[in-house]
């Protein structure tokens, strides 16, 4: 069952994306061309995003425990470290020179076009690439741990 509103999620997520428009790198991309074919759209998708979330997670905290766990597990830093800042820089950057974030690349990967498999190859690339050099960077005894 859980696999079924996991992939029922998806779908509607994906269907979301594309019926928005924002699996279109140049819709994307004109919402951060200000001075230019500016595209205001991006920014009530996501106003309209977060209404959604905000009231979801309304609903989900209201109950004892999650539908599939005993309990939440909801993270605990609450600092702002370079890697944090970099990440989201880096993040940033990439979206706005590709057109794409992960949530619109994923279900773009559809329509089978090369510069959507190669921004996810990048991107599965750059993960690789970080945990790579997460790993490098940690004391080695922790890493035995």
């Amino acid at each position: 069952m859980q696999l079924i509103i996991i992939y029922l999620v998806g779908v509607v997520f994906g269907t979301g994306i594309v019926v928005s428009g924002m699996a279109n790198p140049a819709k994307v991309i004109n919402f951060f061309d200000i001075a230019g074919t500016w595209d205001p759209s991006l920014a009530f998708v996501m106003g309209g995003a977060l209404i959604v979330t905000a009231v979801g997670y309304r609903m989900v905290f209201g109950r004892a425990r999650p539908l599939f766990e005993g309990r939440f597990v909801l993270p605990t830093a609450r600092n702002l470290d370079a890697r944090l800042i970099g990440g989201s820089a880096v993040f940033g950057v990439g979206w706005g020179i590709a057109g794409f974030c992960p949530g619109g690349a994923l279900p773009a990967l559809g329509t089978g076009r090369i510069e959507v498999i190669l921004f996810v190859a990048a991107l599965l690339g750059g993960i690789f690439a970080a945990k790579f050099l997460q790993n490098l960077s940690r004391p080695k005894a922790e890493a035995t741990s």
